[in-house]
């Protein structure tokens, strides 16, 4: 099973911006191996690209692409040797190439596993000069490259000084450590995913509202409180979340069970419909009223009557509600003689109407009347637990109706599905599934790549997008690398030791970098900064 999505890494802003740096700084190339030496993605595709015009005609024959890969191959398994036997922290290794040029690479270790490496290779060391060029010429000869074409090839080698060789081994370690934290990340949410579904819990469902954590539990020890009881409820939440669910809920595990339940949302007609709507009218009040009509009130009698975004309801229809509540009648459109009616009343809204009613908006003494008990629904994105269990669910019914196997969702679509903020609540979740169930076709298991774009979208912009880098390039790597390692000392709260250990470097070099990007905490710490500078 592959540990780590090589072209998912690849794709990070950071490892693609420092990817450019040293492209254009150096002419150099960077690639990656996997833990058993095999080249991986690099930023410019799926199989390794050799940037150099002498790696060019090295690779271009099979002896020497095989020469180039068992060399890649040889470092790796000497890196993941060394790591094997030593608790230290990684440390990059240089190797002269089969071609005689310069290589390159940096450990990646991920809590204590070796992973693979990343890799710069084909240039020479500035000390080694015209006689490094010559040693060259003469290596390739075997690989059938010509030696004109050769010695032509070599001038365009890159020379690296020690500075620059410093400069460059740094790049990759930043490489190693975006890719160290987004690998780390991806374990947690691995984990907190295989943890919710281990999960036993006595209770996940209320009827037909789905969820297992600790907020939708307060909810369920809520509900089985006030279904008993006849006193009118306020069901407060998002569009999305399931208020009508709830609604019928109470109305269902509650003593009017067996009577009638009524919805309305008052939002969906004009003042004047939703009056002839909730109360009726009689004939002739109005034109087009050939005769008398109930209203939803008199339908609901004796049941529940469910009063969906309650908010949107005029001052005017406020006034004739109210009178409901406290008299239980009310007067038809048109109409002179009062109505009686037994009507349990749950309300719902997704606005603030306490807020409301201080800007004269929402009547007060209604807002009293229907907020005696008030059951609010959260977000899908406070309740990220219930994600998984709510994608269970949704493929199996998806099953049943569409009448095919059920569909399993990947460990990578999951996590993207738990990473989204869904701001349309579980019916966007829910219409989300049937639509991948729909594009999977015949296949069980369902990709991340049939994820809507809007999702995959936001969750890059999200997660993988990484640190922004702009300007120019030595300042946006400077950039960077200041806020890594000021990042990192927040982390260990100011430790040296352990945040040079992390990073990577040496604490004498974390030190020097400490005071050259000013960030040395007991000159900026003031009065209430009690970090520890170790």
């Amino acid at each position: 099973m592959e540990l780590v999505n090589w072209t998912e890494l690849t794709n990070l802003r950071v490892i693609r911006k420092l990817s450019e740096i040293i492209r254009s700084r150096w002419n150099l190339g960077i690639a990656f191996t996997d833990v058993e030496g095999s080249i991986r993605a690099v930023p410019e595709g799926s199989v390794y690209e050799f940037d150099r015009e002498m790696c060019q005609l090295v690779a271009s024959s099979k002896e020497g692409f095989d020469a180039c890969c068992a060399t890649l191959k040889d470092v790796t398994l000497t890196l993941r040797d060394e790591h094997k036997d030593s608790n230290e922290t990684p440390r990059p290794h240089w190797r002269t190439c089969h071609a005689g040029m310069i290589e390159v690479g940096v450990p990646i270790v991920i809590r204590g596993r070796y992973l693979g490496a990343v890799f710069v290779s084909g240039f020479i060391k500035k000390e080694s000069g015209d006689s490094q060029k010559d040693e060259v010429v003469q290596l390739v000869r075997k690989f059938n490259v010509d030696t004109e074409a050769a010695k032509k090839s070599i001038q365009q080698v890159p020379v690296l000084g020690e500075s620059n060789i410093d400069y460059l081994t740094e790049l990759l370690e930043l490489i190693v450590e975006e890719i160290v934290g987004f690998q780390t990340e991806l374990y947690k949410k691995e984990r907190r995913i295989n943890q919710l579904n281990k999960e036993l819990v006595t209770r996940y469902q209320y009827g037909n509202i789905i969820g297992k954590s600790r907020t939708m539990q307060d909810v369920y020890r809520l509900l089985d409180k006030i279904s008993g009881s006849e006193s009118t409820v306020m069901i407060q939440g998002e569009n999305g979340t399931g208020k009508e669910l709830v609604a019928k809920a109470v109305h269902y595990n509650g003593p009017r069970k067996d009577k009638i339940f009524v919805v309305q949302n008052c939002s969906a007609f004009n003042d004047n419909l939703l009056d002839s709507e909730l109360f009726g009218h009689v004939k002739g009040s109005f034109t087009g009223a050939m005769g008398d009509k109930k209203g939803l009130f008199e339908v609901a009698d004796g049941g529940t009557f469910f009063l969906d975004e309650i908010g949107e309801m005029s001052p005017t229809l406020q006034v004739k509600l109210l009178r409901v509540l406290q008299e239980g009648t009310f007067l038809p459109v048109g109409g002179t003689k009062p109505k009686k009616v037994d009507v349990r009343i749950i309300a719902a809204t997704n606005r603030d109407l306490k807020k409301m009613v201080a800007k004269g908006e929402f009547r007060e003494d209604l807002y009293y009347r229907v907020n005696v008990i008030n059951v609010h629904l959260p977000s899908l994105r406070e309740r990220r637990d219930d994600i998984p269990v709510l994608v269970e669910y949704f493929l199996q019914r998806q099953s049943e109706r569409k009448k095919v196997p059920i569909k399993s969702i990947s460990k990578r679509a999951m996590e993207r599905l738990m990473d989204y903020d869904w701001p349309g609540n579980v019916r966007e979740l829910e219409n989300e599934i049937e639509r991948l169930v729909v594009l999977a076709g015949d296949e069980l298991a369902v990709g991340d790549d049939l994820l809507s774009q809007r999702i995959k979208a936001e969750v890059e912009r999200e997660m993988l997008e990484g640190k922004k880098i702009a300007g120019r390039l030595p300042d946006a790597v400077e950039a960077l690398e200041r806020k890594m390692i000021y990042e990192e000392l927040k982390k260990v709260r100011w430790n040296k030791t352990k945040a040079a250990d992390t990073l990577g470097i040496s604490r004498r070099n974390l030190i020097r970098k400490v005071a050259k990007y000013g960030l040395d905490q007991r000159k900026n710490r003031g009065g209430l900064d009690s970090l520890r500078d170790a």
